[in-house]
C-alpha cells in the first residue's frame, strides 16, 4: 500500500505491507439512477440541499474568519468552471480560479439550478457529502470503503505499479481514464470524447472488473484522513485490516474534519496533479459536496 516514489505527496508515503480480508465492491461509481431511486425510496435530503448554519460552519473554521454574506449562506455547492485565461504557477495555488461556490448546485443539478441530470442515469451522482454517501451505503445494506480496500481494488490485481494498469500512463497512446487533458485548468484537449464527466463504463475495466477507479470522480473511503498515517502504520510491520485514524488533523486546515478520497478525478492533469494513481489520497472536507467528487460501496462477504 502507498509507494515510495519521491515524486509522490509525502501523504503518499512509504510504502508498507498491508493485509485486507476478501470483500465484495461495486464495479461502477454509484450513478444518478441509483442515487436517485434511494431518495425517492427514502426521502432524504442531502447537505447542499440543507440550510447552511454559520454557527456551526464557523466551528470548522479559522477563529475570527468573517460570515460571508448572507446571499452565499444558501444551499448549494463547488462547481468547476475552467480558468477564462493563462495562469501562473502562483495562481496554481488559488483554487477559487477554476472552483465556485453554486447556490442552487446539488445532484440533482451538478452544473447549478439552470442543470439537470435528465438523460444522464449513468453518470456518477457528484455533490454528495460523506453523511450522503453514508445515508446511501446503509440504504443498499453495504458501507464505504476502507482506504486499504479501496487501494487493493483500484490496482486491479498489481502489485508496485504507477497506475490501475501498469506503469505507462498511455499504454500505445490509448486512454484508459478520464483525466484532463491539456494544460489544466484553461485548455482542454478533449480527444477522448469527455472534456468534463463521463458515464460510468466509459474505459476498459481495471483487471478485477473495475471501472473508472482510476479518474473521473473522486471516490470517498470510510477512514478520516491524517497525512502521516502511513509513516505510523509502516513502523507497525504488517497491518492487518486497517481501518484509519481514530480522529481526522490535517496540519493545513486543522480545523477542518476530512474523510479520505481517492482515484483523482477528471481535473487531474499533468501540470497541476497527477492523482490518477492507486497510491494517491487526500483528505477531503466531510461536510464538502464537489462537481467531481462521488463514491462506490463495499460488502463483507458474509453480507453478500
Amino acid at each position: 500500500m502507498g509507494t515510495n516514489d519521491a515524486k509522490a505527496h509525502p501523504a503518499e508515503r512509504p510504502a508498507h505491507r498491508v493485509f485486507v480480508d476478501g470483500f465484495w465492491i461495486d464495479e461502477t461509481e454509484v450513478t444518478n439512477a441509483q442515487f436517485r431511486r434511494f431518495v425517492e425510496e427514502t426521502g432524504y435530503v442531502t447537505v447542499a440541499e440543507r440550510p447552511i448554519d454559520w454557527e456551526e460552519m464557523k466551528t470548522q473554521l479559522p477563529p475570527g474568519t468573517p460570515k460571508p454574506p448572507d446571499d452565499q449562506l444558501v444551499p448549494g455547492s463547488l462547481v468547476f468552471h475552467p480558468a477564462a485565461g493563462y495562469l501562473s504557477v502562483e495562481d496554481l495555488e488559488d483554487l477559487s480560479n477554476w472552483w465556485r461556490w453554486t447556490p442552487g448546485a446539488n445532484w440533482r443539478h451538478p452544473e447549478g439550478p439552470d442543470d439537470s441530470i435528465e438523460g444522464k442515469d449513468d453518470y456518477p451522482v457528484v455533490h454528495v457529502a460523506h453523511e450522503d454517501a453514508l445515508a446511501f451505503a446503509a440504504w443498499a445494506g453495504k458501507r464505504l470503503p476502507t482506504e486499504a480496500e479501496w487501494e487493493k481494488a483500484a490496482r486491479g490485481g498489481l502489485e508496485g505499479k504507477t497506475y490501475g494498469w501498469g506503469d505507462v500512463f498511455q499504454p500505445d497512446g490509448k486512454r484508459l481514464a478520464n483525466t484532463w487533458q491539456g494544460r489544466f485548468p484553461m485548455i482542454t484537449e478533449d480527444d477522448d470524447g469527455f472534456p468534463l464527466i463521463a458515464p460510468v463504463k466509459s474505459f476498459p475495466p481495471n483487471g478485477l472488473g473495475l471501472y473508472d477507479t482510476i479518474g473521473n470522480v473522486w471516490e470517498w473511503c470510510a477512514d478520516w484522513y491524517r497525512p502521516d498515517i502511513y509513516r505510523l502504520d509502516a513502523d507497525s510491520g504488517l497491518v492487518v485490516n486497517p481501518k484509519g485514524p481514530s480522529e481526522s488533523f490535517d496540519p493545513d486546515e486543522p480545523y477542518q474534519p476530512k474523510r479520505v478520497t481517492r482515484g483523482g478525478s477528471f481535473l487531474c492533469s499533468a501540470n497541476f496533479c497527477t492523482n490518477y494513481r492507486p497510491s494517491a489520497r487526500r483528505g477531503t472536507a466531510t461536510d464538502s459536496g464537489m462537481s467531481h467528487l462521488g463514491f462506490r460501496c463495499v460488502k463483507d462477504p458474509a453480507d453478500r
